[in-house]
């Protein structure tokens, strides 16, 4: 697995740089979902893409000196775009930037969005890894969630991404969703590890009611039948069991892979390596400094197709302080399953990690929220559950 590190590797003289590209269209909204996505008829995906290559080109020619070693294009569903869209899309990616030959190229697809010819197309353009949005082998769960497919459909885009030639699969699996029982876990979890291959790797997340969602209008109304806490933890911890068993291994609050499929891009996030949001609402980190495109669709495609005004619209424009850095490098980093090096703490910030976070780090390990391994501090599965409660103890005041 990719090791926490200092200051972006250097790659053949040059910084490495990770891109991750937002294609904020779908097939229409899930019940749960308050991504930045919505449906969108064909001209407004043209357009879109449009401004979206004017963007890649603009950030490529301004960005000098990095390798690009990891590449994302998610949403949305990025497979709701044409075959030759997405190819057009990585070939501006590859014409702008300089992106390294072993580089991770990541697309995300829902079911019944994508047929043989434009994974293989997909495929031969250079993507090398491909996230499948399962969530459920359940037909009934699925529909609950609002999605599109049922499971043969995912069955279908399964067979023809391994058909197409990637060998490097992701599917999303889904805990907590309404009515799901331990049952239903056990029947998705044996279709998912009967399919051959098996996945890669399995990202794995409960359902989180997020406000303005329909589920969190149904749950106001009191017209959603959801897991009680112990029983969301009970489901969590039996996926994470057996995948285990299997051969999986859990690298990530909320991943699983064979060893030596982690996903090299979300990795880069944890252990902060610089990275370009592009699109509408994409995040960057780069430099020291946190930006967020706007997400007012009017004011990019104002921006970036009519070359209107001088300063590009951002939500976010930040720049990081040692003590934002410090919050960051904790948090993030015990995200991570092996934990943080207190080594490389002590390197990047000049100082022990025990006088600036000592008492906070001998509270949770008498509380069995955090242990010590070697060098490493990291969560323990009690810590897991409670992740967010041991992380907003390193905010420094």
């Amino acid at each position: 697995m990719q090791k926490l590190t200092n200051n972006n590797s250097i790659n053949n003289g040059k910084r490495e740089l990770e891109l991750y590209i937002h294609i904020p269209f779908c097939v229409k909204k899930c019940a749960y979902c308050d991504f930045l996505s919505a449906a969108a008829d064909e001209k407004s995906r043209f357009v879109y893409m449009n401004a979206l290559k004017k963007e890649i080109a603009k950030k490529g020619k301004s960005i000098k000196q990095t390798t690009v070693t990891s590449v994302f294009v998610g949403g949305g569903t990025p497979t709701v775009l044409s075959g030759e869209m997405l190819v057009d899309l990585l070939e501006c990616v590859k014409a702008s930037f300089d992106v390294d030959d072993n580089a991770e190229i990541t697309f995300e697809c829902n079911p019944g969005t994508a047929d043989y010819d434009k994974l293989k197309r997909c495929r031969e353009a250079g993507y090398n890894r491909i996230s499948i949005g399962l969530q459920s082998a359940q037909d009934d769960e699925l529909k609950r969630l609002g999605r599109i497919h049922d499971y043969a459909a995912f069955e279908a885009t399964y067979r023809y991404a391994v058909e197409c030639g990637f060998d490097n699969i992701n599917v999303d699996l889904m805990s907590a969703i309404p009515g799901q029982t331990m049952e239903s876990i056990d029947d998705s979890l044996d279709r998912l590890l009967a399919l051959n291959p098996k996945p890669t790797h399995i990202s794995s997340y409960s359902l989180i009611l997020e406000e303005g969602t329909l589920f969190w209008s149904m749950d106001e109304a009191g017209e959603l039948e959801l897991p009680d806490e112990d029983t969301e933890r009970a489901m969590h911890w039996r996926i994470i069991d057996r995948l285990e068993q299997e051969g999986y291994r859990e690298y990530e609050l909320s991943n699983l892979a064979i060893p030596g499929y982690e996903c090299k891009h979300n990795i880069g996030y944890w252990i902060r390596k610089d990275y370009i949001g592009l699109g509408l609402g994409a995040a960057s980190l780069y430099n020291g400094k946190r930006q967020s495109n706007t997400r007012s669709m009017d004011e990019y495609l104002a921006y970036y197709n009519n070359d209107e005004g001088e300063e590009e619209p951002l939500s976010e424009d930040i720049m990081l302080t040692k003590a934002d850095e410090t919050e960051e490098f904790m948090f993030l980093g015990l995200r991570l399953t092996e934990g943080i090096s207190t080594r490389l703490f002590k390197d990047i910030f000049g100082a022990d990690i025990n006088d600036i976070y000592g008492e906070v780090i001998r509270k949770n390990i008498e509380l069995g929220l955090l242990e010590t391994a070697d060098d490493y501090l990291r969560l323990t599965r009690k810590g897991q559950d409670l992740a967010n409660y041991v992380f907003s103890q390193f905010i420094l005041e």
